[in-house]
């Protein structure tokens, strides 16, 4: 039996790839136990990792929540065990690139949701069909979903079902970039590199920041930032060096 999540690091970048492509990697509480394993493993990689891809095989993100898996009785661990697994992805340490082709469906969307950043390609398809099966979200949809787009247009693509393309999901503010799918790999592992050549002790503090910020007034955030802060990191001085060097 193939592992349902593998993982590669190269450089820095650990990739997790979701691999049941024979079911477009519908979201089983087994793959689920397999992706929570990956995340919780990265959470105490930081030195040896500055930035996290979670990409899919095959032509589909994900159609979502596995309901024949459900149906055939697999049960996560605990209650909200997905759920929870999506907090700790975006609790990681590391930004989280997700990599978007062909669906990304309802519980999919969940989990890309979690994530820092997304790259589409202009094959990619984001619904959330709750409505479609008379469910309601446990995931986080409600909730990540206005934060990232704004509640009026939250409330449209939930309310309808309606698909939404990768342009227009650059247009929504739910991804950064709509790429040709030929060059959606090739380019989410240019950002990723983009983003490692930064400072990482940087990267960690400026998520943290940014995430925790969301919970407070702009007030109540500015004293946070001031507060929390580290300024200057471990590696300013090395890099401020490097930057002189190069200029001399």
């Amino acid at each position: 039996m193939s592992e349902l999540v593998t993982r590669r690091d190269e450089e820095g970048v650990a990739t997790l790839s979701l691999n049941r492509p024979e079911v477009l990697n519908a979201l089983s509480p087994a793959l689920f136990e397999a992706l929570r394993g990956h995340v919780d493993d990265l959470a105490d990689e930081t030195e040896t990792i500055g930035c996290v891809v979670l990409r899919a095989e095959g032509r589909a993100f994900s159609s979502g929540n596995d309901l024949r898996a459900i149906t055939a009785g697999e049960r996560a661990p605990s209650r909200h065990y997905q759920a929870e697994t999506l907090d700790a992805i975006e609790a990681l340490p590391q930004p989280v690139v997700a990599a978007v082709r062909g669906h990304c469906y309802t519980g999919a969307l969940e989990v890309v949701l979690a994530c820092d950043l997304l790259v589409a390609s202009d094959a990619a398809r984001f619904v959330d069909s709750h409505g479609k099966w008379g469910m309601t979200p446990t995931w986080g949809m409600s909730q990540r979903l206005p934060r990232r787009i704004g509640l009026l247009r939250t409330k449209e693509l939930m309310f309808t079902g309606r698909a939404v393309g990768g342009e227009e999901a650059v247009g929504l503010g739910l991804a950064n970039l709509c790429v040709p799918d030929a060059e959606l790999d090739q380019q989410t592992a240019e950002l990723a590199r983009a983003i490692t050549e930064n400072s990482w002790h940087s990267l960690r503090a400026q998520k943290k920041l940014v995430n925790e910020g969301q919970r407070f007034t702009l007030a109540e955030g500015l004293a946070y930032e001031r507060e929390n802060s580290t300024g200057a990191t471990p590696d300013t001085l090395v890099r401020l060096k490097q930057f002189g060097s190069k200029k001399a």
